[in-house]
């Protein structure tokens, strides 16, 4: 199964892609020849392993039933400080809301989700350590 990708250059610093329909740009900072008008790359890469395993949980929970009032999905990430300054290690941080929280089954959703469903933690983990963490209503369990 292959996947294909363009990346156009718009000038300065900035660049331009169309993934599943929708347009993408990511720029530099000013002080490196941008104009500040996008994201960075690198955030990209948290944002694809939290939305990976996000949509993985959130999928797994509908199907077991499983009813919360909301879900934040937090990577804290260190990256190396010498160049190319590459990610170290992450940790993924599920946060949980509401009320009656079946701990067993989110914690299976998440284990689902980083031994066998998600592709990006799969990437990553060969790479760096990937953590994770569950907390409910503020408590981390």
């Amino acid at each position: 199964m292959k996947q294909k990708l363009d990346l156009d250059f718009l000038g300065g610093m900035a660049f331009e892609t169309e993934i599943n329909g929708h347009k993408v740009y990511i720029d530099a900072d000013e002080s490196v020849g941008g104009k500040n008008s996008a994201p960075r790359p690198k955030p990209f890469m948290m944002l694809a392993l939290a939305g990976c395993t996000g949509m993985d949980v959130v999928s797994i929970l509908r199907k077991m039933r499983v009813e919360y009032d909301a879900l934040t999905i937090s990577i804290d990430a260190d990256m190396d400080e010498e160049f190319p300054k590459p990610f170290t290690s992450m940790k993924v941080i599920y946060k949980f809301s509401g009320k009656d929280l079946p701990l067993d089954k989110i914690q299976k959703a998440v284990d689902l989700s980083k031994d066998r469903y998600c592709g990006v933690s799969a990437n990553y983990k060969a790479s760096f350590p990937v953590a994770h963490e569950i907390r409910l209503n503020g408590e981390t369990v």
